[in-house]
Formats: C-alpha cells, sequence, structure tokens
C-alpha cells in the first residue's frame, strides 16, 4: 500500500517501510524490501529512480535489490556493509556454521549478490536525484547501519533503518546481540539515539513501525528501555557518562580519548588546531564478532565534543604509531570529513597504501595513503611544536615511538609495545624479531620520557627504575628467545619464516599476468645460495620455475616471479601460489603463500 506522507514524502508498505522522496517525476528510495515498490511508482508520477539507498542489509530491506538491479537503478549501501552486497555467496560459504558462537545476524542478508554503484558517503551532505542526503552512522540494529537525513517539505526527516520501532520500541533486540552473550549493539543504539536527537530531526521513519512527529520523546524512551536492560545485565552501565566526557586533560594542551577501543591523543595548538595520534574505533561498546569489514564500524563520534569543550577549530593532522586498524581505522574517515591530513611514517606508510601485498594481521581493509611521509630521527615542525619520530619494533616490526614535549613534559607515544605495567606486547606474526625489546628498552633510557603514553592502557609514568626494569626483562626476553630456537642451526630469528611473497591477495582476469616478489633469508650460519621455486594451479605459467642468490648469514634478497592465469581460466576465489625455499643442499618447503583470484571479465570475485 503506497501512502502519502507530506507533497513529496511517500511510504510504501512492504517487507519493510519503503520511502519515496519525489522530485517532479524522479525520485530517491529509502531501503527496498521486495521490489514491489517499483509497480506503484506510476501512480504518484515517477518515472525514474534516481538511486536506492539502502540503510542497513538485513534481507527484509533489500531482497528485491535484483529487481532494481535489472532495471538499470543505482543502488547505494552503507560503506561496512558493502561486501554483504556484493559477495554474498562468498560470504555465505565462510561462514562457520558447526560449533558457532557468532551471534551477529551477518547471515540475515541478500541471498544472491547484487552489484552496487557505490557507498554512501558518511556526515557530508550528499546530492542524490532530486535531494540531498546526509548519512550518519546509526550502529545498534547492525554494526554498519546508517540513517539518512533529508530535508523534504518543509522539515528535516531522519530515516533510521531499524535503530528504533516506535516511542520506546525495538525492532528487534536479538539483533543487537553482536557476541554470543554480548550487550554491544544495545550500548551502540543508545550512543546512536542520542546522536540522532542532537541532530534535532522534525520525524523520524523507521524501516518498521510507525512515523514519530515528537523525535526526542520517542528517543529517550527508547534510552531509558535500553539502559535498564544494560543496568540488569551489569554492562556498560556508564555509557550515557562516557559520552558526554570522552576526554581527559593530561596537560592544557594534550588531551587522552580514554572512550575509544584503543587510545587516542590529542595535540592542542594555540591556533585551535589540532593533531591526533592514532584514531581506529572512536567511543567503544565492544568489538564485535568477527573480523570481517561488517563488524568493524569506524565514526566520529566525539569529535563534537572535542571541538565544543576544547576549543578545536580544526583536526589538522593524524599521525598513527602503527598500522594496525584499531589504531587506523577512521584516518579516511577524518581526511573526507574534516579535512584532516594524513601523516604516516616511512617504515609503514606502504602497509598502510598497500595492504593487499601484506600477510600480517589487523590490515585495514583499504589503503590509507599519506599525504606526507615522514622520516625517522629527525625534528618535524607542526604549529609550535616540534616532533621525532623513532624506529619502536616489538609489538611490530611496523611501528613508531613519537617523542614531543608538551607544556614542558616529554611525552613519548609508543602505541601498543607494552602494557601500562610494562609487560612485553609481542605478536610473532606482526613480524617480531629477537633484539627488538632490548633496542626499544636502550630508546627509553637514551630518551628518558617522562611519561610513556600507551594504546590501550592508562599513562605510564617513568621512573629510571622502571625503564631499568623494562631493559632488564627485554634482556631476558631475548635470552630466552635465543636459548629456545636452534638459530645454530636455522635462524629464522623470531618470527619462524624465511619467505615472504608479496603482493600477499591479488585479482586478475583470465589470461592475465601479475608480478610477484618474493623476499627470502638465509638461515644458515655460512654463506649459502637460496633458491626459491614457486608452485601454483594446474595450467598457470609461473617464470622463472625457480630463482637463486647468494646470501651472507641473515642477509635478505627480492626475488622476481611472473604468474599468468591460463586464457580459460574459470573464476576462482583465492588460489594459492607457494615459495619452496632451499637453502644450500637442505630445503625447507613452502614457507610462503600468495592468494591470487581470477574475477569475470567486467566483475569482480
Amino acid at each position: 500500500m503506497l501512502r502519502q506522507l507530506s507533497e513529496h514524502l511517500y511510504r510504501f508498505d512492504d517487507t519493510c517501510n519503503v520511502y519515496i522522496v519525489r522530485g517532479g517525476a524522479e525520485a530517491v528510495l529509502v531501503d527496498f524490501g521486495s521490489g514491489d515498490v517499483l509497480d506503484a511508482l506510476g501512480e504518484i508520477g515517477v518515472e525514474r529512480v534516481a538511486a536506492v539507498l539502502v540503510t542497513h542489509h538485513h534481507r527484509d530491506q533489500v531482497q528485491g535489490l535484483q529487481r532494481a538491479a535489472a532495471a538499470g537503478i543505482r543502488i547505494w549501501v552503507p560503506a561496512p556493509e558493502q561486501e554483504l552486497f556484493t559477495r554474498a555467496e562468498e560470504r555465505r560459504q565462510a561462514r562457520g556454521v558447526l560449533n558457532n558462537y557468532n551471534t551477529r545476524e551477518d547471515r540475515f542478508s541478500i541471498a544472491t549478490s547484487v552489484p552496487i554503484a557505490g557507498t554512501i558517503p558518511e556526515y557530508v551532505p550528499t546530492p542524490f536525484g532530486p535531494t540531498t542526503v546526509t548519512a550518519v552512522p546509526l550502529p545498534g540494529h547492525t554494526v554498519g547501519s546508517i540513517g539518512f537525513l533529508i530535508d523534504v517539505d518543509g522539515q528535516r526527516a531522519a530515516f533510521t533503518g531499524d535503530l528504533l520501532a516506535g516511542p520506546g520500541k525495538m525492532w528487534s533486540l536479538a539483533a543487537t546481540q553482536w557476541t554470543y552473550a554480548g550487550p554491544e549493539g544495545l550500548a551502540a543504539s543508545v550512543l546512536s539515539l542520542l546522536d540522532l536527537r542532537d541532530r534535532a530531526p522534525h520525524l523520524l521513519l523507521p524501516a518498521h513501525g510507525p512515523v514519530m512527529d515528537d523525535p526526542g520523546a520517542a528517543i529517550d524512551a527508547t534510552v531509558a528501555r535500553l539502559r535498564g536492560l544494560l543496568e540488569l545485565r551489569g554492562q556498560h552501565r556508564n555509557v550515557v557518562r562516557r559520552r558526554e566526557q570522552p576526554f581527559e586533560q593530561l596537560t592544557p594542551h594534550l588531551l587522552y580519548n580514554h572512550v575509544a577501543f584503543s587510545n587516542s591523543y590529542v595535540l592542542l595548538a594555540e591556533s585551535g588546531r589540532a593533531l591526533v595520534v592514532d584514531y581506529g574505533y572512536d567511543l567503544d561498546y565492544g568489538l564485535p564478532a568477527g573480523t570481517d569489514r561488517a563488524a568493524r564500524r569506524p565514526w566520529l563520534y566525539t569529535l563534537p565534543k572535542l571541538k565544543q569543550q576544547f576549543g578545536v577549530e580544526r583536526i589538522d593532522v593524524a599521525l598513527p604509531t602503527h598500522y594496525h586498524d584499531d589504531h587506523v581505522a577512521g584516518f579516511n574517515l577524518l581526511r573526507d570529513v574534516e579535512g584532516t591530513r594524513l601523516w604516516v611514517p616511512e617504515t609503514f606508510a606502504d602497509v598502510l597504501a598497500r595492504p593487499s601485498h601484506y600477510n600480517l594481521p589487523c590490515l585495514w581493509y583499504d589503503p590509507i595513503v599519506a599525504d606526507r611521509v615522514l622520516p625517522l630521527g629527525e625534528r618535524i615542525a607542526w604549529e609550535e611544536y616540534e616532533l621525532t619520530l623513532h624506529p619502536l619494533p616489538g609489538h611490530t616490526l611496523y611501528a613508531v615511538a613519537i617523542e614531543v614535549d608538551v607544556d614542558g613534559t616529554k611525552v613519548l607515544f609508543t602505541g601498543d609495545q607494552h602494557d601500562g605495567n610494562m609487560w612485553l606486547n609481542y605478536v610473532y606474526q606482526n613480524r617480531f624479531q629477537l633484539t627488538d625489546y632490548t633496542r626499544s628498552a636502550d630508546l627509553y633510557r637514551r630518551l628518558a620520557p617522562d611519561v610513556l603514553l600507551t594504546g590501550h592502557w592508562g599513562p605510564v609514568y617513568t621512573s629510571k627504575d622502571l625503564l631499568d626494569d623494562y631493559h632488564h626483562r627485554s634482556v631476558e626476553l631475548e635470552r630466552l628467545h635465543r636459548e629456545l630456537l636452534p638459530l645454530g642451526e636455522a635462524d629464522f630469528d623470531a618470527e619462524g619464516f624465511g619467505a615472504w611473497i608479496r603482493p600477499y591477495e591479488s585479482e586478475l582476469v583470465a589470461g592475465q599476468r601479475i608480478d610477484l616478489e618474493v623476499e627470502a633469508r638465509n638461515p644458515a650460519p655460512t654463506r649459502q645460495e637460496v633458491a626459491v621455486a614457486l608452485d601454483g594451479p594446474a595450467g598457470w605459467t609461473l617464470e622463472p620455475a625457480d630463482a637463486s642468490v647468494t646470501l651472507d648469514p641473515g642477509e635478505h634478497a627480492t626475488l622476481r616471479f611472473e604468474v599468468t592465469a591460463p586464457a580459460d581460466a574459470a573464476p576462482v576465489h583465492r588460489a594459492v601460489v607457494t615459495a619452496d625455499l632451499r637453502v644450500g643442499t637442505r630445503r625447507y618447503g613452502q614457507h610462503a603463500e600468495a592468494l591470487l583470484s581470477v574475477r569475470p571479465t567486467g566483475g569482480s570475485c
């Protein structure tokens, strides 16, 4: 049934509420349901649908999208959920079923992949057909949910998806359980509702439920009941207080965002500009189950408080301590929305810019390309401050310590190198090496900072005894590794491998060639020939078949290969190419892999 809500605004009752914003003979649809709305548009003189804007991926919102695609209608979806639309079959095949503790409702998504025009920019007014839309993150019902603010017929309408279904009502509480027995979606819903209230819409238009013309009352009733549930669970009871006071002032010009999943820090300049050190998942409500893109939501939640409470006029620069997603996930959003310049240390600028080239944990899904690549060991001016970046291997090879004097305090930002008790936080697959912590301990003693600012723990105020103890444990860590590993026979350092292929993950079409580089290490105690032989799917061409180089003990070199998919290669997802390592007469086996997907011509895997 088609209902007119105002002169240019309509609702079609379907598997969900489908909203129509009309301008002459053109319209924008919010959500799509079964697609039957297309049969009703002629009743109101709509001849062309400029866009379908999707609030979230659930099947009742989008099950008819194949019909939109067949009609040539452009489909726009939330950025975190894009792969739930474009790679539905692949996601379904990869999702665990037996012994499954992931209760996120990511499986309640479209059955067959559908092409999309793109993802919807967040926070920025964007023209779509006859109207302008501002999308805002509204995690709660799903992690990646968004809402739309559209001025129509003199009123600001908020299309809220399934964030709420009426005053004090939720369409589904089950959908808010993003981990086994977890409350993450409840806390996220509270935060989203309060953020929406601050945006002062005149109408709330939910995906299920009635139009609400008193948004403040509807939101307040819903928040009160959700907070009651959180109280009963004994979890996230302070979510509103954390929202109101997200920043702690460490010095007059240095702030600590203590409500993010990983700590962010803000350096304040007299000009009103700010430099942010690390910016991942702002205002933490708990990490959802899974590591797919649809389980990770960057947003700019605390920036309004930063500006209001501390007079910040511009987020001028963002600078990471290391490449991990929880420290950089919001970087592209900062640049797109705030115009922030991204300054990235030279040691991992390429990791952020080309994540698919690296086989590393905790990579962000999209390239983050630096506006400026920073050298190590040199003074770098920003406003009235001078920063110096130092190599800080340990937690990961791709990390730096950032030194700066603020208000007479010598500060060292250390990322995830250690916790608040200075326990050593190494991860082998981050390319941890034996001497990393002794090197970082030497750096700490040489710099003698007043405070170490960590990635997930509170500030650590230093003393000579503290730094000496850290150095002692770092030396002990190296000693125990040297005693435990057979380094005299095969020295693969602490990470345990002697070959790495880059790019790690690639897409190509049938008949296409791709270049691969294999970094190889000599683990022998003497100078040796190090040989690499590639192996791949049957029928693929690998040239040369093998390559070698003579290296000193512990030396690394890069060997280059060409891989070509057969002209008649069928589409495949993540075919494996391996690198078999031989050093002298000893064969160590297939130490490295690369993943190559063959996509249909003109499509994606």
